[in-house]
């Protein structure tokens, strides 16, 4: 499974042209998709995928896209919901995965970051609580999360080993009492440490919209830390043209296009 894989640094700074070849602009129904049944969930986890339109209906979808607006210009990202191909185009460069190859297209040297890093990055925190189903994830308690006097049960995701590049990190989803919805993503990251963290990110989800039969954020709110818990909101980031589909895009939508460059992962 993908994962994120750069702090929270990389998300705020990357924003920062390229003429991919001819495509087949057609699109194609995908397999479906089996759902897993209800009872490969703890109960508090069915219940948040449910107040969110229900796994099944996300197990019914295959193309995601979005624009996140930006100083310099929108970056829109389109994602393969299934196995995860993506393509992020901005007006000063492109880049993708598909499947097999990470590429990059930045005749001006302007992105500065890293593809390998920066893939599914946005798309993890943006489709939670979905991307929770995944192959590999174990579900246990956590201690409730207390925010301006209200406290938000918690649920801890960690992974197997040798799951997606990053296995040690760790997730933390609260949830609102009365609702189910999600109200906190709390993640640390470990990426080429390969060592535990201790420090604990915060992202409030209250701002959602409504796609596809689906509740998925407007925008997410990253928080100030002290001690571990969330204080102040420190920067947002919203998204906008979402669209959720069943069509997949052909699989040369996501390939490297001919002046593009091949990117190791480190």
């Amino acid at each position: 499974m993908k994962r994120i894989l750069v702090i929270l640094s990389l998300i705020m700074a990357t924003g920062c042209k390229e003429t991919p070849k001819s495509i087949d602009e057609s699109t194609q129904k995908p397999e479906k998709v089996e759902a897993k049944t209800s009872i490969s969930y703890p109960e508090n986890v069915r219940s948040v995928f449910e107040a969110h339109g229900g796994l099944p209906n996300w197990k019914d979808k295959a193309t995601l896209s979005y624009n996140m607006p930006k100083p310099d210009g929108a970056e829109m990202q389109t994602i393969d919901v299934n196995n995860r191909n993506e393509k992020i185009e901005t007006p000063d460069y492109t880049m993708g995965y598909d499947g097999k190859d990470y590429w990059l297209v930045d005749e001006n040297d302007i992105y500065e970051g890293d593809p390998v890093f920066y893939h599914n990055l946005m798309f993890y925190f943006y489709a939670m609580p979905f991307v929770l189903a995944d192959d590999g994830i174990i579900y246990s308690d956590t201690e409730d999360l207390e925010f301006d006097g209200t406290s938000y049960p918690g649920i801890r995701i960690s992974y197997d080993d040798g799951v997606g590049v990053s296995p040690k990190d760790e997730y933390f989803l609260h949830y609102d009492t009365d609702t189910k919805q999600m109200a906190w993503l709390g993640y640390t990251v470990t990426y080429r440490s390969g060592e535990k963290s201790d420090n604990i990110k915060w992202i409030r989800y209250d701002d959602w919209q409504e796609v596809g039969g689906l509740l998925l954020p407007k925008s997410l709110t990253w928080y100030k830390v002290e001690n571990g818990r969330p204080t102040e909101a420190n920067s947002t980031r919203k998204f906008e043209d979402v669209s959720l589909t069943e069509m997949a895009k052909p699989s040369d939508f996501y390939g490297a296009p001919d002046n593009a460059e091949i990117v190791t992962k480190e």
